[in-house]
């Protein structure tokens, strides 16, 4: 039991102290920072209304559909919960990430496409 202490000890003693944690707001070295910072103004006071579905169900949507609303004010209806505004500043394959309107400031976030039930950019 001893010299399992001692090694422990030594090799932690030998590493030098631990570096300060992160701040929440920003990420490691080399790791994904937002591409973009949030609008200066909040979004549109009135949300839009949802588009109705007249053909089949769509299992996620497009990247290519959504690539057009970077940088724009976007309201996203998502398949389980309450709709919200974003802000996108990134498009990927499977998901975006963007400013989130919280009702009172904006948050970076980010939601798989396949949770996106419908969309709409100004």
């Amino acid at each position: 039991m001893y010299p399992y202490f001692y090694y422990f000890y030594y090799d932690n003693y030998m590493r030098g102290p631990a570096p300060p944690p992160m701040p929440p707001f920003m990420t490691p070295p080399g790791g994904f920072s937002p591409q973009g910072g949030p609008p200066s103004t909040p979004p549109p006071n009135i949300p839009p209304t949802k588009p109705s579905k007249s053909g089949p169900n769509v299992k996620a949507v497009d990247p290519g559909s959504i690539r057009f609303c970077r940088y724009k004010f976007t309201y996203i209806w998502p398949s389980r919960g309450k709709p919200f505004w974003m802000w996108i500043v990134y498009v990927g394959n499977k998901s975006i990430s963007g400013w989130r309107w919280t009702g009172y400031n904006w948050a970076y976030a980010g939601i798989d496409l396949n949770r996106i039930d419908s969309f709409q950019c100004y």
